[in-house]
């Protein structure tokens, strides 16, 4: 084992850390209120837990470019999830299972128990059969510094199961045994399997939690398992699965089988950058999810993976967003409460009445950073489409268009910022509604929509510079009639 190795290797990445991260925090599209790295590039959430009094958030990390490769675990602690502390890397390559520079320490998760912070993480290596994927352990008593179990790895491949289609283990604790459901592909078909464990070390084959007959694609990235109230909830990410890019099913569980037997499934989020989500319980007992702003299957709609790879980094996390469990056992996804603490220039407004054709302008913050709510009545609405057009100049737009005749919500950004492409789409869905709501969160480089409840989510990357920052409302075929509009300005809170 190379402790040492793993130590050199952390100091090695602070070193250029630090020499580089002035540079990215002056990007032109460094986020203002969502999560991201000091430099370098970064995807999945790892390891999110509320623990000694913090939320520790670590992530998949490359500090040394703004493209994937050679993985780490980042780490940052926050008291609220909005203003964070950078912490030491907490693993680096450093083993024969887990260094290699096309492969590291891969996504994983964490728990606390008896004090002690575990980890269990993916390790990818090549050491000539191609790349293994291996199940290890990782522990802190402090939640800053880190060691690697000597007995890794903890787990390998099972039988029929590729050694590169076995990753992402997520653990939690339910009575004497630890639990840990990992992503895999057998025979062509997404699955994820579930382990035991008495003493999180020694772990036992369980049973298939869930399989893809097709349906979900052909791997499972990133498998989140959790009870909420008398529901159980699986949560992946679907390689092969088309538009969908982040998906949950809800139903029961029998901890006597390791069976779980799901009767709905849906949509986290219907947007290009949205994936590998992980959950957590907050301090105050909320079930928070938080996700990666980009996908890899969305990649041919990029000239690349945008532009900010330029300036030195790539990446941010959506904000978190609390799930709940609605009566008909489908899922809403509410932005945390915590982001009202960084309101600013407040607006009100209310009985706005869109004619045909007409464009109506909006203020919100700085037309950047902004949050936006509203309310339509469509008892009174006649019109087939709502356009909502964000982060505008003269010539650039990200559209919203809320198409009532069609029965169908989009967002296109193919004329966003000289760089984006493509549109997203999902079903809106309203007969005997009587009001749609719109929920806005916009960034320095994203854009964040929520409708129908949160239930109805399109979280996209948007590259557009400060002038960008008209907002305005237009009609089509009819009028719209708003009942109520609030807007805010969002604080900087990231340096």
């Amino acid at each position: 084992m190379s402790e040492q190795l793993m130590r050199d290797r952390i100091q090695q990445a602070h070193k250029y850390i630090n020499a580089n991260k002035d540079r990215v925090f002056q990007s032109k599209w460094r986020q203002r209120y969502h999560f991201m790295s000091e430099c370098g590039w970064i995807n999945d959430p790892n390891g999110l837990i509320w623990y000694k009094g913090k939320y520790h958030f670590f992530y998949q990390y490359n500090p040394y470019s703004g493209f994937w490769g050679f993985m780490h675990w980042g780490h940052a602690v926050s008291e609220d999830m909005l203003h964070w502390e950078y912490h030491p890397i907490a693993l680096a390559p450093s083993e024969e299972y887990d260094d290699h520079l096309k492969g590291g320490c891969f996504s994983g998760s964490a728990i606390e128990h008896e004090g002690r912070l575990w980890i269990m993480y993916t390790g990818t290596c090549n050491n000539g059969n191609g790349f293994d994927q291996t199940q290890c352990v990782a522990w802190s008593d402090d939640g800053v510094h880190f060691h690697k179990y000597e007995g890794n790895p903890v787990l390998t491949a099972p039988e029929g199961v590729a050694s590169d289609m076995f990753r992402d283990p997520k653990v939690w604790k339910q009575g004497e045994y630890f639990y840990m459901v990992c992503g895999a592909s057998r025979n062509g078909m997404a699955q994820a399997l579930l382990y035991r464990s008495k003493d999180f070390l020694h772990w036992e084959y369980f049973n298939v939690l869930a399989e893809s007959r097709g349906e979900w694609g052909y791997m499972w990235e990133c498998p989140d398992f959790f009870q909420l109230e008398d529901k159980f909830v699986l949560m992946f990410s679907p390689m092969g699965g088309g538009e969908r890019t982040s998906v949950y099913l809800v139903g029961d569980f029998d901890y006597d089988t390791g069976k779980f037997h799901w009767t709905h499934a849906g949509e986290n989020d219907w947007g290009f950058d949205f994936y590998a989500p992980q959950s957590f319980v907050a301090a105050d007992g909320r079930r928070v999810m938080v996700a990666w702003a980009n996908c890899w299957d969305w990649m041919s709609h990029w000239k690349d993976w945008g532009p900010t790879y330029r300036d030195g980094w790539n990446g941010s996390f959506n904000i978190p967003r609390e799930v709940r469990l609605l009566p008909d056992n489908t899922l809403q996804f509410l932005p945390i409460r915590e982001l009202q603490n960084i309101r600013n220039s407040e607006t009100h407004a209310e009985d706005i009445l869109l004619m045909d054709e007409e464009k109506y302008s909006v203020a919100a913050g700085d037309g950047v950073a902004y949050e936006l709510k509203v309310q339509i009545d469509l008892e009174k609405t006649d019109a087939e489409a709502l356009e909502i057009c964000l982060r505008c100049d003269d010539s650039h737009k990200t559209v919203c268009r809320l198409d009532f005749a069609k029965a169908q919500m989009t967002v296109d950004r193919t004329n966003a910022d000289n760089w984006s492409r493509g549109t997203t789409r999902s079903v809106l869905f309203l007969r005997d509604s009587k009001t749609l709501d719109v929920h806005i969160f916009s960034d320095q480089s994203s854009v964040e929509i929520f409708a129908q409840n949160y239930c109805n989510n399109h979280a996209l990357n948007v590259f557009a510079g400060n002038d960008q920052n008209g907002i305005y409302f237009k009609s089509y075929g009819g009028k719209v009639v708003i009942s109520s509009m609030e807007s805010y300005g969002l604080n900087r809170t990231i340096r």
